[in-house]
């Protein structure tokens, strides 16, 4: 293996989580799995959304367990890339517990960046909440998470 110049998702080093694999949200409001910040001390949160029929609301949500008891929206700052097919990130934005209405165009990319830090004490899972978009809207989410405080060459569950 290689000397790495960042680090590896798949050893250890950072967790993939497949948050809400990709899913017309035109369905009912929707909600992400629940993942544990316990063992992590930063979360990258990816929204990729396709086909976007109508605005959504996003909002990201702290618990004390899987299940979501005492589920709190809360406060959170997000980068965006909101014109088709770019890659360029606005600059970092503040968002309220009120949480983000996305616009309408096809294939954008919301980035919330969080550190355990930020999160209520004996508040340890995260989730994202999205309002039902009224018309046919595809999103996915896929959570990034680094700074493992138990590293091991093939990272643990942190759902359940």
């Amino acid at each position: 293996m290689s000397a790495a110049q960042g680090f590896s998702i798949g050893e250890g080093q950072g967790h993939y989580v497949n948050a809400l694999p990709p899913i017309d949200i035109n369905v009912g409001a929707q909600t992400s799995d629940a993942w544990t910040m316990a063992k992590h001390s930063h979360a990258s949160i990816i929204l990729q959304f396709g086909v976007v029929g109508a605005a959504t609301t996003f909002t990201l949500e702290q618990a004390t367990d899987a299940s979501g008891t005492s589920a709190a929206a809360m406060a959170f700052s997000y980068y965006s890339e909101t014109t088709a097919a770019g890659d360029t990130l606005s600059a970092r934005t503040a968002a309220t517990a009120s949480g983000v209405a996305t616009g309408t165009t096809n294939n954008v990319t919301y980035i919330i960046e969080l550190d355990a830090a930020e999160l209520t004490e004996d508040y340890t899972w995260l989730r994202v909440q999205l309002t039902d978009p009224g018309t046919a809207t595809v999103c996915g989410i896929s959570a990034v998470l680094s700074g493992a405080r138990y590293a091991e060459v093939e990272g643990l569950t942190v759902i359940v």
